[in-house]
């Protein structure tokens, strides 16, 4: 059931994103980012002694996502 809620927490998350590059969310790049990291926050703790080695990899990435999904140009190449 996590795993399931998880992804729909991320495909929520993206939709976001898309109708903010379209003009339809009335929300700002910040608040986007507080969601961002919340949701990652909780993939970590989900992760962390599960599979520590995966925890790390997202962690170390976890800027380079935010700037794919903060840049425009980048998200739309997603």
């Amino acid at each position: 059931m996590t795993k399931l809620t998880l992804k729909n927490q991320v495909d929520d998350l993206l939709d976001q994103f898309r109708e903010f590059y379209r003009g339809k969310l009335k929300t700002t790049l910040a608040q986007l980012r507080q969601s961002y990291d919340r949701l990652v926050m909780k993939v970590l703790a989900l992760l962390q002694d599960a599979d520590p080695s995966l925890a790390n990899a997202i962690a170390s990435s976890r800027e380079a996502i935010w700037g794919i999904l903060a840049d425009p140009a980048k998200f739309a190449a997603v």
